[in-house]
């Protein structure tokens, strides 16, 4: 019976858009290395859109080089003449260096070709960035605006905060985007909220622990605008339609004087199965309904956003303004995903709770196709690729240029058989933890 409760086709969605962008950034990295060995003079032997082992959907030699699409769609490959990769292949290293061969050309080229793929995932991420300002612009409430305070949850009320607070400045800076109050708390270990609350300035206090807690139980959302319960629409054959609500109704009450969505949420999961008295506002006009409140705690309408209802900022860029915007969100979003590693090697966080895989990864993305959020996506993890690829760890590009910058430095080079090991090593490491990663993942969808 579970199985046909699930939305497969949100699940459907969710994975064509995970193919879809692993495919570009990962493609498109290999073709970053791919270029620049052919610049080189290089000989690569195969690239490769998709993974193929055992055998590929199509394959076509073209001059010295085999191109091909493989039947796993995730990412794909460059194989390089002469490189100690994934590919292993011991063989053609036994044998003397070859002129058309990785191994054989300077450091500083080897350098080139090694960090290209990086490089190409940072100027993705920019350039969606920056179309993305250019096309759509950005929109998001200012912190000022939030005329009837903030909503809170269990974890912002532990440290203090009351719905209807009205958030002044964090760490004694005022953020105007409200969106980023709670990344700024997390990720940059903020340890003051001011407030406005019923016309009296006061300052909370926030743990040491409190951003692993919010970590912990994905609360990242612990406050939220808080705003009227107005009826956005109504599920056809919902119960919600059979007791007479429509679009537009205002929800002021429920067995008491409640005003706002998050109060209704919450008064809705404490009268599961029991009868209450539902007041609601249409027009001028101010009615009371007794209802049975459904066991599933679904009434089978949709509120208003807070989008809708507050007044919000909106920014348009030009081409050229679009510009610089597109480098400001590359660098916050390449900052933000380092404190996050730190918060993480740092102890403060446990791995087990912050550690995601595919299936995490995949969940990031819309139900619905939605090309705003997809590229948004896209860029997020085109940068997070570059950044985790440009490590100093064997297997990844950032160890083989760390000895290539020995080799330049010493005038040393690292000998094959240690290039083997250290591939060998970084390979372990990494599936390993790609392993561990998935694990968590499944342990999770059955928890």
């Amino acid at each position: 019976m579970t199985l046909l409760v699930i939305d497969w086709s949100a699940i459907g969605i969710r994975a064509l858009q995970f193919i879809l962008c692993i495919s570009i950034i990962v493609g498109l990295h290999e073709l970053g290395h791919f270029l620049t060995a052919k610049w080189f003079k290089c000989r690569v032997e195969k690239f490769y859109i998709f993974m193929n082992p055992w055998f590929s959907l199509f394959k076509k030699k073209i001059g010295e080089t085999e191109y091909g699409i493989g039947w796993v769609p995730f990412g794909g490959y460059v194989k390089i003449s002469g490189m100690i990769d994934e590919s292993m292949d011991k063989e053609q290293m036994k044998l003397p260096p070859q002129p058309w061969e990785f191994r054989s050309k300077p450091a500083w080229q080897r350098l080139i070709i090694m960090v290209s793929g990086v490089t190409v995932n940072l100027i993705l991420g920019f350039l969606i960035y920056a179309m993305m300002s250019w096309h759509w612009g950005d929109e998001y409430i200012p912190t000022n605006k939030l005329i009837y305070g903030i909503a809170t949850d269990s974890l912002a009320k532990s440290i203090g905060l009351n719905d209807g607070d009205k958030i002044l400045t964090v760490d004694g800076q005022y953020i105007d985007n409200f969106g980023k109050i709670p990344l700024k708390i997390i990720l940059y270990g903020s340890r003051t909220i001011q407030i406005d609350r019923n016309g009296q300035k006061e300052t909370i206090n926030i743990p040491n622990d409190f951003a692993g807690k919010l970590i912990k139980y994905k609360a990242i959302n612990f406050i939220a605008p808080r705003v009227p319960a107005e009826i956005d629409s109504i599920a056809a054959g919902s119960y919600a339609e059979k007791i007479g609500l429509r679009k537009g109704d205002r929800i002021i009450a429920m067995d008491s004087s409640v005003l706002f969505y998050s109060d209704i949420r919450k008064q809705v999961q404490n009268n599961k199965n029991k009868e209450a008295y539902l007041t609601y506002v249409r027009g001028h006009d101010t009615s009371t309904v007794k209802v049975t409140v459904p066991a599933s705690g679904i009434f089978g309408f949709y509120y208003t956003p807070a989008f809708e209802l507050l007044d919000k900022k909106v920014i348009k860029y030009s081409f050229f303004e679009a510009i610089p915007a597109g480098i400001q969100k590359s660098y916050v979003t390449l900052e933000s995903y380092w404190l996050q590693l730190k918060l993480i090697f740092s102890g403060k966080v446990n791995t087990n709770e912050s550690l995601g895989g595919v299936i995490s990864m995949g969940k990031m993305f819309a139900p619905v196709w939605d090309w705003q959020s997809f590229w948004g996506i896209t860029a997020l993890f085109s940068l997070i690729l570059a950044l985790m690829n440009i490590l100093p760890i064997p297997a990844l590009d950032g160890g083989h240029a760390l000895f290539t910058l020995f080799e330049m430095i010493t005038g040393r080079k690292p000998g094959d058989k240690f290039m083997e090991y250290a591939q060998m090593a970084g390979m372990v490491l990494l599936l390993g933890l790609m392993a561990y990663a998935l694990g968590l993942d499944i342990f999770r969808l059955f928890k």
